[in-house]
């Protein structure tokens, strides 16, 4: 007997989410990589579920287009609070939501939306990243198949690695370096990979290899990531502009050690599938 799942479409500079109500009523077992498939499903870079609180009224679970648990989404969370707005569930200026990582405020703008993104981390156990616990890993030579680049890690909530580039990140096999980079043996969970080039003005452009999805448009803590890395070295200032190929996320690292990123979102469409028709992707 088929099943029906109410869905809604969001993007936000590109990258997009299938964002499911769970708040009443739970939707049972998806088969996400079906579902985020670009040609026989619905297309996205990952699945949120809306549900309840325990802390706050709603929480935000996020599962990558392959399937595997993430932590935090920028983007993400911002597609969900216009979701939570659209729909009707809030009705003040922003909205307090509760992720793996921690309870995360999202305000409302005339354009968009900011999401506080809490501190960043660069300790390598809390990215994490193989070495001693207390050691940090900024403006540091890697070797990416026999080049040799300058890159940070950090945590946003999740790890990241920022390459610096001297030149256009276009001009670097993402497809490629990316995979690699996400498996590498110094990360034990892998790694977001983020292809920067810092501008004399302080932006920045960037190519970006998210965790479990692969080359995506934009990536909301990729924003921040790069952001905060390239602000940390000197590069760039406390406040900045990230351009991405999917369109620009601005990114604000305040003096009280929190991130804010912002951005527009757009509601794609709403949408009511057989979740059971689609198959694997596999």
């Amino acid at each position: 007997m088929s099943r029906v799942l109410s869905l809604a479409k969001y993007q936000a500079s590109g990258n997009d989410f299938i964002v499911v109500d769970e708040i009443d009523e739970r939707a049972g077992t998806l088969d996400v990589p079906a579902l985020c498939d670009r040609w026989v499903g619905v297309g996205a870079d990952g699945l949120i579920r809306v549900s309840r609180g325990s802390s706050v009224p709603y929480r935000f679970d996020l599962t990558n287009a392959d399937g595997s648990a993430a932590q935090m989404s920028g983007n993400g969370l911002r597609c969900m609070a216009a979701f939570l707005r659209e729909r009707g569930y809030v009705d003040a200026g922003s909205v307090d939501v509760e992720t793996p990582a921690g309870v995360r405020r999202t305000t409302f703008t005339d354009d968009g939306s900011l999401v506080t993104m809490g501190a960043p981390n660069f300790t390598k156990a809390a990215i994490p990243m193989r070495g001693p616990a207390w050691e940090t890993f900024l403006q540091q030579p890697l070797d990416v198949g026999g080049l040799i680049l300058t890159a940070s890690a950090l945590s946003m909530g999740n790890p990241h690695v920022v390459l610096f580039l001297d030149e256009d990140p276009e001009r670097y096999h993402v497809e490629h370096m990316g995979p690699a980079l996400e498996h590498h043996d110094l990360f034990p969970e892998r790694t977001n990979v983020e292809f920067a080039l810092v501008g004399s003005d302080g932006t920045i452009d960037v190519r970006v290899w998210e965790r479990g999805v692969g080359e995506t448009l934009a990536c909301g803590t990729g924003a921040c990531a790069v952001a905060v890395a390239a602000n940390e070295a000197g590069l760039a200032p406390a406040s900045t502009t990230v351009r991405f190929r999917g369109g620009p996320l601005t990114v604000e690292r305040r003096e009280d050690g929190d991130v804010i990123l912002g951005g527009p979102v757009t509601h794609v469409f709403d949408a009511t599938v057989d979740p059971d028709s689609l198959g694997s992707s596999m």
